[in-house]
């Protein structure tokens, strides 16, 4: 009775999602959750409409490929970071002008790592730096977008800005920080981003199909096979095309398709399998992380008081969190603008994996309700009985 009872209720989720799609707030969505209860493990798979709409229709299927966006964040950049820390290499509380000198002008000395980190370092939150680009190479015709010349304009832009509040006065989620975190990792690892985390992190954890999607000169074309298991993007107006296997963001494609904001690519299935390893890791059945150093990262700042952003993560905020009403105080998330999400709730153990492409194609563009309403359809039904 009990388990025909959660189907009952899950199978509202997939309602929601089709009705999501007849509505043209998404083309298709997989949803992937999982919850332990009572001795075994709830699962919950939703697989609907289309991963490709044009320029042609591809259905949506449980193995596609993602243009994760800002989720990026968590899984590349603060877990690069935590891992440098980890060995003693960066420190919490240095100054980030102690690994990028240049980054130390205009009133910017004392931001260090966590500032960047909980959002709190007083950077303005994003600027379309590809406008600039994009108009200088048609200006003087030269290659400059894609290119490690571009890469470096966009992080010696920001070096060189003046912050728009104090540091530790606000917490304003942005781009920005992260960024320029993308640029310490390479530079104290002297690696690229996507190299570093290739070899340090999806390799080890097994995360075959997640990847970075570098572009330009030297950079491997994508596999047909590949590109057609992955979600299409936005028709996008500035670069001509419908965007298929690169990188949505701008800045990220302009830089090169590998920036410490965004450029990763991940099915539902990896992001599962990473999101165990951290509970596995969080409560003592696997070394594959360092533990302290994932507890620190995980724990709210507080960078001024009453935010919620932890390292590199969010967490819920009550009554307001995209996360839904069933995620504990001892969850963390994070939110990706293509439409996607993973939420992790450190006490029940419950993930949820909510990967849409909301900005390909669709004709309604909306505040995104549809997350924390699926959240709570879930977890309502993991929960019933």
């Amino acid at each position: 009775m009990k388990h025909s009872l959660i189907q009952r209720k899950l199978a509202r989720v997939d309602r929601v999602l089709d009705k999501a799609i007849a509505s043209a707030e998404i083309p298709g969505a997989v949803v992937f959750a999982r919850m332990p209860r009572e001795g075994e493990v709830l699962e919950h798979w939703s697989v609907r409409g289309n991963a490709v709409v044009r320029p042609e229709r591809i259905p949506m299927r449980a193995d596609t490929i993602f243009d994760l966006a800002s989720l990026t964040k968590p899984l590349a950049t603060a877990t690069a970071t935590m891992l440098l820390v980890d060995e003693g290499r960066l420190g919490l509380d240095d100054p980030v002008s102690k690994v990028l000198p240049q980054f130390g002008d205009r009133g910017k000395e004392t931001v260090t790592l966590r500032h960047l980190l909980a959002h709190s370092a007083g950077l303005k939150p994003w600027r379309p730096f590809y406008e600039a680009l994009a108009e200088r190479e048609r200006k003087t015709g030269d290659k400059l977008l894609c290119t490690a010349a571009a890469k470096e304009t966009v992080i010696e832009r920001i070096c060189r800005s003046a912050p728009v509040h104090e540091v530790g006065e606000a917490a304003v989620y942005g781009d920005l920080d992260f960024i320029i975190l993308g640029a310490v990792v390479e530079a104290v690892s002297r690696k690229t981003l996507d190299a570093f985390c290739a070899e340090r992190i999806f390799g080890p954890l097994g995360l075959d199909e997640t990847r970075f999607a570098p572009l330009g000169d030297g950079a491997p074309e994508l596999p047909d096979a590949l590109r057609r298991r992955t979600a299409a993007t936005e028709n996008c107006p500035w670069r001509g095309r419908i965007l298929w296997g690169e990188v949505h963001d701008g800045n990220a494609w302009a830089m090169g398709g590998v920036a410490g904001h965004a450029g990763l690519f991940a099915t539902a299935g990896d992001l599962m399998d990473y999101a165990q390893v951290l509970l596995d890791v969080w409560h003592g059945r696997s070394e594959a992380l360092p533990r302290e150093a994932l507890a620190t990262f995980f724990s709210r700042q507080e960078i001024p008081e009453d935010t919620s952003f932890a390292l590199g993560w969010d967490t819920p905020t009550p009554g307001a969190s995209m996360s839904g009403a069933h995620f504990s105080a001892s969850s963390v998330g994070h939110l990706g603008f293509t439409g996607t999400s993973l939420w992790i709730d450190l006490e029940s153990e419950a993930v949820v994996v909510m990967l849409t492409n909301r900005v390909h194609l669709v004709e309604k563009r909306s505040p995104f309700k549809l997350r924390p309403q699926v959240h709570d359809l879930i977890l309502d039904a993991f929960l019933a009985g």
